[in-house]
């Protein structure tokens, strides 16, 4: 896929920027952390992955057992250490990362050479992007993502493709940060947070996203704020990890002001759910 298809802020950031050595990161993965029944007290560089790994954890429970037969796609895979998580630890029977910074997919190929050759029929990453998936129509049992779709620069595209990809009875799980509804929501938003200002993260309401996956056809849709287990451990971590005054740390009063919050959606494919159990 061509640079040019990638947004400026998203090339940027990881391109020769790669987000996953800043500071408010550690060990390769790339999202906030899922901080529940963590001690805070004085986290350290092994807690923030250990939290980033349970994000990861969070997100991959939704899909029921068994999962040795699930064949699943990663939407936004970066460095590819969450996809490989969810073939070590779940056995699933496939997961294929994807994204859609060459970039990323080279250092998720290297990073992951071990896994890789471990299980070379099972683990995978490729190029895509949200609303263009490279697989045929329901072919997987389940898509997820974990911290990306703030990028997307449109979520209908992507409700549409991951409704074409799955199985009938196949789900979706995405977890990221949502945009509260306002009308100055995205003035107070960029004013707040850098990340949205340069257009990296773009303030998707909630309410929209689930508009678009119920037009696209999915059923039961349900959506959990999990703010409370991501922004105050995050915050937490940063007081040591970033300089005094660093924009990254206003996430939190973005969260408490009711601006933004962290969520995990959920939706199914209509269909029944053995469907998407067969033997691929």
């Amino acid at each position: 896929m061509s640079h040019d298809h990638i947004p400026a802020p998203v090339r940027r950031t990881y391109g020769a920027g790669d987000l996953s050595r800043a500071a408010s990161f550690a060990g390769g993965f790339i999202n906030f952390g899922y901080w529940q029944d963590m001690d805070l007290t004085a986290p350290t560089t092994e807690d923030r992955v250990h939290s980033q790994e349970q994000l990861y954890r969070r997100v991959l429970r939704e899909f029921a057992e068994p999962r040795e037969r699930l064949r699943l796609a990663e939407v936004g895979c970066g460095r590819g250490l969450g996809a490989a998580l969810a073939l070590r630890e779940f056995r699933f029977g496939s997961v294929t990362g994807v994204d859609i910074h060459p970039d990323q997919i080279e250092r998720a190929r290297a990073v992951n050479a071990k896994a890789l050759a471990t299980y070379p029929d099972r683990l995978a990453y490729t190029f895509g992007s949200a609303n263009q998936l490279p697989f045929a129509d329901a072919s997987l049992d389940g898509v997820y993502s974990v911290e990306a779709a703030q990028h997307f620069r449109e979520l209908t595209g992507f409700a549409r493709e991951t409704a074409r990809v799955l199985r009938p009875g196949g789900r979706l799980v995405v977890t990221t940060f949502f945009a509260s509804a306002g009308p100055d929501i995205t003035e107070r938003l960029n004013i707040l947070l850098a990340s949205f200002a340069d257009g990296l993260d773009v303030p998707h309401p909630l309410a929209a996203f689930t508009s678009d996956l119920a037009a696209a056809g999915f059923t039961t849709v349900t959506t959990e704020s999990i703010g409370d287990a991501v922004w105050p451990g995050l915050d937490r971590y940063l007081t040591d990890a970033v300089p005094p005054g660093h924009w990254s740390r206003n996430f939190l009063p973005a969260w408490r002001s009711g601006l933004l919050d962290y969520h995990v959606v959920t939706a199914t494919r209509p269909g029944p759910a053995e469907t998407a159990r067969q033997p691929i």
